[in-house]
C-alpha cells in the first residue's frame, strides 16, 4: 500500500490498528491452543482405563495363573524385532498393551509356547499396520529364529480373533499420548532446560530417555498396574532428574489425586529400572541428560529380567527353526 505525502511510515505503524489486532490474535491463538491441549489431556485421562488390561491381570501374573515366562519371552521377541525394523517406539507399546489386553480376557493353552508366539507375531502385526508406513510381510516379521514360524493365513485369523477380544478398540491411550505434554510442561529449572546447548536438543534427549523407560516398563509386571499417564509423569521425571515432592512439578503438571500414584511409579522405575539395571539406562543424575541416551530399545533392554520382570529365567529353547502351521488357538 502507498503512503500518501503528508503520511510518514512512523505515523503509519503507530496509527495502524492492525498491528495491535495481530498481536491479539496471536495471543488469543496460544490461548486456544493451551485450552485445547488440556482439553486433550483432559479426554486422554477420561478414557486412558479403558485401553488397560482388566483389573486382576496382575493378580493373575503373579499368581502364575498367566504363563508369565511365555509372556517375558513374547515381549523380548517383540522388542527385538521393533528394534530391528526400527518401528516408533509407540509401536512397541501398543503390541504390548494389545498383548496383555488379550491375556487378561482371553485363556490362551500351555501347548509349547506356540499360542504366546502367535498371539505376539498378531499383536506386533496390528500394531505396525496401526503406525507404521511400511510394514513388513508376515514371513519377515518372524525371524531372530523363533521356535515356530506361522503362515500368513494363520496369523491373520489371529489378528482377527484379537480385534474381536479388543472390540475393534486399536486407538489404545499410551503413555506416548502424554509424554511431549509432560516435557512441556517442566519447570525452567529442569534437566531439560537447564543444561548447556541447545534447549531443542535437551528435549530431544529428554525424549529419547522418557521413550527409553516407558519402553523398559514393558517388561516389569508391577507396571501393569499404572495407566499411561502415570507411567509418562514418572519416565520424565526420572529422565529429568526431578523429585516427585518438589513443588514446581506438582505445580505444572501433576494432578493433586495422583501424586502418590506417581510417586510409586517414579520409585518403581528408580528401583526396577535404573538401581537394578546399571548397564542398562545410568542414572539420569549422574551422567545428565545432555549425555546421548541408549541408541535402540535394544540398548535399554537386552539386560532381560535383571531380578526386576517378577520371572523366573526362562530356559533357552532349542535352537533347532521349527514350521508349524498350528490352528487357530482355541479357549480350552
Amino acid at each position: 500500500m502507498s503512503l500518501s505525502p503528508d503520511q510518514s511510515p512512523a505515523s503509519s505503524s503507530s496509527s495502524d490498528p492492525a498491528r495491535h489486532v495481530s498481536a491479539d490474535l496471536l495471543c488469543s491463538t496460544a490461548a486456544d491452543s493451551l485450552i485445547s491441549d488440556d482439553s486433550a489431556i483432559f479426554s486422554l485421562l477420561q478414557s486412558e482405563l479403558d485401553h488397560m488390561p482388566r483389573r486382576d491381570y496382575v493378580r493373575r501374573c503373579r499368581d502364575r495363573s498367566i504363563d508369565v515366562i511365555a509372556r517375558q519371552d513374547s515381549i523380548n521377541w517383540i522388542l527385538k524385532v521393533h528394534a530391528h525394523y526400527n518401528f516408533k517406539p509407540v509401536t512397541a507399546i501398543l503390541s504390548v498393551n494389545y498383548f496383555d489386553r488379550f491375556l487378561s480376557a482371553n485363556f490362551l493353552p500351555r501347548r509349547n509356547g506356540w499360542p504366546f508366539q502367535l498371539l505376539a507375531v498378531a499383536c506386533l502385526s496390528l500394531a505396525a499396520k496401526m503406525e507404521e508406513p511400511l510394514v513388513p510381510l508376515l514371513l519377515d516379521l518372524q525371524i531372530f529364529e523363533p521356535k515356530y514360524v506361522f503362515d500368513p493365513k494363520t496369523v491373520q485369523r489371529m489378528e482377527l480373533r484379537v480385534l474381536s477380544i479388543l472390540n475393534w478398540r486399536l486407538r489404545a491411550v499410551t503413555p506416548f499420548d502424554f509424554l511431549h505434554h509432560f516435557i512441556s510442561d517442566l519447570p525452567p529449572s529442569s534437566a531439560a532446560d537447564g543444561g548447556e546447548g541447545d534447549g531443542d536438543v535437551s528435549r530431544c534427549l529428554l525424549f529419547s530417555t522418557s521413550s527409553d523407560l516407558i519402553l523398559s516398563t514393558t517388561r516389569v509386571i508391577d507396571f501393569l498396574g499404572f495407566p499411561p499417564c502415570t507411567i509418562a509423569a514418572a519416565a520424565v521425571l526420572t529422565a529429568a532428574g526431578e523429585r516427585v515432592d518438589s513443588p514446581a512439578v506438582c505445580t505444572h503438571f501433576l494432578v493433586a489425586n495422583r501424586v502418590e500414584m506417581v510417586r510409586s511409579c517414579y520409585q518403581l522405575m528408580e528401583e526396577y529400572i535404573i538401581d537394578t539395571c546399571p548397564a542398562d539406562l545410568p542414572k539420569q543424575r549422574s551422567r545428565g541428560v545432555g549425555q546421548p541416551a541408549p541408541t535402540s530399545p535394544v540398548g535399554v533392554l537386552e539386560a532381560a529380567a535383571c531380578g526386576s520382570c517378577d520371572t523366573e529365567a526362562p530356559v533357552e529353547p532349542p535352537t533347532k527353526r521349527l514350521r508349524s502351521s498350528a490352528p487357530d488357538v482355541q479357549e480350552q
